[in-house]
């Protein structure tokens, strides 16, 4: 990777999807591992209600790498990114993402709920991932 300055990486190539899955292997390999984890120890709860929950983790995952797609796209392009194109793609999304969860939890209600849990429990360890580089980096300014 090309750096400008002494801090600033330039971005070599455009975005795909390879790069994302590429970069965010440690993300995956977390989701993978919660999935892996709620079959294997939630069997005794039901195989329903842990399928749901992995299928939240599967769900919270993709929404995860459908967001970095769309920065390193937006970054790539070397425009500017708007407070109004960041919202509706926000929006959308975020949309689209409890259409799909609220009605796959209705659908295999009460089991389904586990899938609003396994999608919250993603998104709170993706947070703590993506916060923790931030507070060293911070920390080391």
């Amino acid at each position: 990777m090309v750096t400008i300055g002494p801090e600033v990486p330039a971005l070599s190539a455009g975005a795909s999807v390879s790069r994302v899955i590429a970069d965010q292997r440690k993300v995956e390999l977390l989701a993978l591992g919660m999935m892996i984890f709620s079959i294997w120890f939630g069997f005794s709860a039901g195989w329903l209600l842990t399928a749901c929950i992995a299928a939240g983790v599967l769900l919270g995952l993709v929404n995860h790498l459908i967001t970095e797609y769309w920065l390193l796209r937006v970054i790539s392009s070397g425009e500017e990114p708007t407070r109004g194109r960041l919202t509706r793609f926000t929006v959308v999304r975020l949309c689209i993402l409890a259409v799909v969860a609220v009605g796959a939890s209705v659908a295999f209600w009460p089991e389904g709920v586990g899938l609003l849990l396994g999608l919250a429990i993603f998104r709170l360890v993706a947070l703590v991932m993506t916060t923790i580089p931030l507070l060293k980096e911070l920390k080391n300014q």
